[in-house]
């Protein structure tokens, strides 16, 4: 088991592990922690030992509409059409038809695909996730670790900062 805290599955040499890290400092935000960092590089403090660890991982999901019947339809219709327009260039390379025949018949077709597969699929959920949305994975807080023989260094140098070193006991 590695004692370094950091994933013991990263190789050795990787740009993600550091040697022994400890932590410095706790932020609720990437901006804050990226001040620290930034403030460390500028008194040249050898920020090469300094890691900013996103923690505390949320997945956040917005919903952005209904589904419906014709939404599915259209979107699988327009699908379709890409794939129908890909698969139609690639064939127009290789065949001495028109191209624009090629295309006409590989879009038909692909409209069509993806018509029968969108609604099959939408078809197959029975209605138990009718609505679109966007995930996004963020990290609520913000960790900067450094390597534990440059740690009383880097407290030293950043206790210049104000607000940067957070208060551990509130």
């Amino acid at each position: 088991m590695s004692t370094s805290g950091i994933n013991p599955t990263l190789r050795s040499g990787s740009p993600f592990t550091l040697q022994f890290p400890q932590s410095l400092a706790v932020y609720d935000d990437y901006a804050a922690a990226q001040k620290s960092v930034d403030f460390l590089s500028d008194a040249e403090f050898p920020v090469e030992h300094l890691m900013i660890v996103g923690t505390d991982l949320k997945r956040i999901e917005r919903v952005t509409g209904r589904l419906t019947w014709s939404k599915i339809a259209i979107g699988g219709i327009l699908s379709g059409l890409w794939l129908g327009v890909f698969i139609g260039l690639v064939f127009a390379l290789f065949t001495e038809s028109s191209v624009l025949q090629v295309l006409t018949g590989t879009v038909f077709l692909g409209a069509t695909f993806g018509l029968v597969w969108a609604l099959i699929g939408y078809a197959a959920t029975r209605g138990t996730r009718d609505f679109s949305s966007v995930t996004q994975v963020v990290a609520t807080k913000y960790e900067v670790l450094v390597e534990n023989k440059h740690a009383a260094r880097a407290r030293e140098v950043l206790a210049g900062l104000p607000g940067a070193l957070p208060n551990p006991f509130s």
